[in-house]
């Protein structure tokens, strides 16, 4: 069964020149009111999407949701869950930690014009506000040539175009679940005093690239612990790729400067593998960049929203 591309939700392009992402529990309080407001949104969301393509159509709007294990289990206890989900544990390395931030609800959304991802969440926040509390909402902006708001050019370690599907999207290892996506979400809080005070030579060793011209540094001019090298999963010899998107934000008048760092994966496991790499390495960029947040969620097919309408989910065995 081969992937379908008009079946999968906006996890393989850009991260966007405007964006929101939004995590959100629900309440709890009345299951099945949350499972009702669900499955609204699962049906309504397309059609705020068709709506605002046919009103805007240039405005490259792209969105994603998805759900974590916790919210996946509550809602459809009776469903056969997708194969790698489950819920983010914290990570403690040597030197940092990457901390688990529990939520239900996951949301990107970007486009040119920073209305209309505004537009989208309100509509959305019109169907389920009742139902949810926000755990986090930051607003993410494009930098100067794509560069992370480090000054690096983000996005390089992507696979291409053509390839970037198969590394992205859920294939027949788990037909149940076939064109979903597993993303994982963490927000970073940077020390740009500290991180300005390095020269761009020290910098270039502590990401393994070359700042101004993006190309790879030799083995032996980066650091040990370079950013390039801790964050790459190798597992049985081979390189393993997931979609990367570092979003900016930042409030400069209260000296916030961040990174919301989004990975969409075929496989949540090779994330995983990244992630446990970089603390367990103490990448050097995290002497300048402290994880807030983190969980991994699952986005489903546009089949799987439909059959979550539907009360149609495969169940479990």
């Amino acid at each position: 069964m081969p992937i379908d591309l008009r079946q999968v939700q906006d996890v393989y392009k850009d991260a966007g020149d405007n964006i929101i992402f939004a995590t959100m529990n629900l309440n709890r309080q009345d299951h099945a009111s949350d499972l009702e407001t669900i499955q609204d949104l699962a049906e309504r969301l397309p059609a705020f999407i068709n709506s605002m393509n046919i009103r805007y159509p240039d405005s490259g709007l792209a969105v994603a949701f998805g759900l974590s294990r916790n919210a996946w289990d509550y809602l459809f206890p009776d469903a056969k869950v997708p194969a790698e989900l489950e819920e983010f544990q914290a990570i403690e390395g040597p030197k940092f930690t990457a901390p688990n931030t529990p939520a239900d609800l996951f949301f990107h959304i970007r486009a040119r014009n920073s209305a209309v991802p505004f537009e989208i969440m309100s509509e959305v926040m019109d169907r389920i506000r009742a139902n949810v509390t926000t755990v986090d909402e930051t607003h993410g902006f494009r930098n100067f040539e794509g560069r992370a708001i480090i000054g690096f050019v983000d996005g390089t370690e992507n696979p291409s175009a053509l390839d970037t599907p198969e590394y992205a999207v859920i294939g027949d290892e788990d037909p149940d679940y076939i064109n979903g996506s597993y993303a994982f979400a963490q927000k970073y809080l940077h020390n740009m005093e500290a991180w300005n005070k390095l020269k761009i030579e020290q910098q270039e060793r502590a990401i393994g690239r070359k700042k101004y011209s993006d190309v790879e540094l030799e083995d032996e001019e980066k650091a040990p612990n370079a950013h390039n090298v801790a964050s790459q999963d190798n597992e049985g010899g081979v390189e393993h790729k997931i979609v990367r998107m570092n979003v900016p934000f930042a409030d400069p008048a209260k000296n916030v400067n961040g990174t919301y760092f989004i990975g969409y994966a075929r496989h949540w496991t090779v994330t995983k593998r990244m992630l446990n790499n970089m603390f367990s390495k103490s990448d050097r960029l995290l002497d300048f960049s402290t994880p807030i947040t983190g969980e991994v969620f699952f986005i489903p097919s546009k089949a799987t929203l439909e059959a979550i309408v539907d009360d149609d989910l495969p169940a479990k065995d």
